[in-house]
């Protein structure tokens, strides 16, 4: 019982972040009596301000649940998701909607880090191997059912896509207080740098609204301007303090370490080819094609649902071939397919000339690359590293999420019906130029060994690491 409420909160937190972007064009339409409301620009931050809140936090509230009990901060993290989620649903207007976004994150945030933890002291030692795989193929289930559930929910009416989450929210809270663990290990320590938490949000939540207002403001305009300043400022000003903070909220110095740091390069911009992706399918579907939720969330399955199955059957080839070879094979497949999309994409809706080759391939891609580049990061860290540095990575994937919706919207413009074939093209070349570049990195790890060859190089770390504390 404990491992299934442990797994069904993962699994809310891992669907929300789905059925978002398919229920989008119907909140646009929602709120349209607004004038500007309804623009793609203001719709993103309803993605945004979720991405950014959950990477800037991610670091904390895993302290946090070090400190004061997993147990707690995950049942704290599940109500205020749920009461988040309540609040979503009623939403007024977008600007209230984007409030109870931030909200959102802020409850996912304290249940990510800390339900690993509580699922394997549900377990025995010999089965938390299993445990820590059934808990990473949630994500992959919420990939899968996140389109059609999102489909289905916004043909009833799109506040259902949060709603959904208060009944399950109110029964794993239940059932959590009475049959999880309570670990009593803590940590003394203190929580990270919560000022550089505030600089990382500022620095990419300006250069997000930067790109997604430039197309309306004009890139030269004052408030772009300003918004990129604050962007610089804001980024200089949180690396030089994680530099010399003592308790940083992310260790910058572990990006030294070169597989560790190419590896997250290649997730950043995977991440933000993803996001492009992603987005762009369900605008493509919806406002070019005008399908329903439905039915492009039953369109958009074949992608996700490759994805965990991809990763499944190619475990055995990285633990072979090493980390590389995937990262490289899965960045051109995803190339292709985005390539694909820019020759084949017409007005008239064609699906299986145009997005469900490009869905099978940039699905293929995605379960070859996108859990190997985290693997490879992950295991290029000493042992004492891997929680902290798991963070980093998890914290990266959702900045790059953020940066690839505002890249898209720069493209596409904010009035998407306005946006003619050639902007969505130019937006999958963006997408197709990162995913080459990924595997690019895939090659550069390929030459610096498999799994096996990142002992040495985590020994000089840990080494390295121990003087720093001291």
């Amino acid at each position: 019982m404990a491992t299934l409420v442990v797994l069904v909160a993962v699994f809310m937190t891992n669907l929300d972040l789905w059925i978002v972007n398919v229920a989008l064009p119907a909140m646009g339409t929602a709120f349209s009596g607004g004038g500007a409301g309804a623009t793609l620009g203001s719709l993103s931050w309803v993605l945004n301000a979720y991405a950014i809140t959950l990477a800037a936090l991610l670091v904390v509230a895993g302290r946090a649940g070090d400190r004061m009990g997993q147990r707690p901060v995950f049942l704290a993290g599940i109500a205020v998701f749920t009461l988040a989620s309540l609040g979503c649903a009623l939403a007024p207007d977008l600007g209230t909607l984007v409030v109870a976004r931030v909200v959102q994150a802020v409850g996912a945030a304290a249940q990510i880090p800390t339900s690993l933890a509580l699922l394997l002291a549900t377990v025995p030692a010999e089965r938390r191997t299993h445990a820590t795989r059934s808990w990473a193929a949630v994500g992959g289930l919420a990939a899968a059912a996140g389109p059609v559930a999102g489909g289905l929910l916004v043909e009833i009416d799109w506040r259902w896509v949060f709603a959904v989450n208060v009944p399950i929210g109110i029964a794993a809270l239940v059932a959590g207080r009475s049959v999880l663990p309570r670990p009593t290990t803590r940590e003394a320590g203190p929580l990270p740098d919560l000022l550089g938490a505030l600089l990382v949000v500022s620095s990419v939540a300006a250069l997000s609204g930067a790109l997604v207002q430039a197309p309306d403001w004009g890139w030269t305009s004052g408030g772009t301007v300003l918004l990129l300043a604050v962007a610089v400022i804001g980024g200089a000003g949180f690396v030089l303090r994680s530099l010399r903070h003592p308790h940083p909220l992310f260790e910058l110095h572990l990006l030294r370490l070169p597989r560790f740091g190419a590896a997250n390069a290649g997730s950043f911009l995977f991440g933000v080819a993803f996001a492009i992706m992603l987005l762009s399918n369900v605008l493509w579907c919806q406002e070019v094609w005008h399908w329903s939720a439905l039915r492009t969330g039953v369109a958009l399955v074949p992608g996700p649902a490759l994805v965990p199955v991809v990763t499944l059957l190619t475990a055995r080839t990285a633990q072979r071939f090493g980390h590389g070879p995937l990262v490289a094979a899965g960045g051109l497949l995803f190339t292709a397919g985005m390539v694909w999309r820019a020759g084949f994409a017409s007005v008239d809706p064609d699906y299986l000339r145009d997005l469900l080759p490009s869905q099978v391939m940039t699905g293929t891609g995605v379960g070859l690359a996108l859990g190997t580049l985290v693997a490879a990061g992950v295991h290029a860290l000493p042992g004492h590293r891997a929680a902290t540095g798991s963070a980093l990575v998890n914290s990266v994937r959702q900045i790059s999420a953020t940066v690839g919706v505002a890249v898209l919207v720069a493209v596409v413009g904010s009035h998407v019906g306005a946006a003619s074939r050639q902007d969505f093209r130019i937006a999958w070349y963006v997408a197709a130029v990162l995913s080459l570049a990924t595997s690019v990195i895939g090659v550069r790890l390929s030459r610096g060994g498999g799994p096996a060859r990142t002992a040495p190089v985590a020994a000089k770390e840990s080494e390295a690491d121990t003087q720093a504390l001291a």
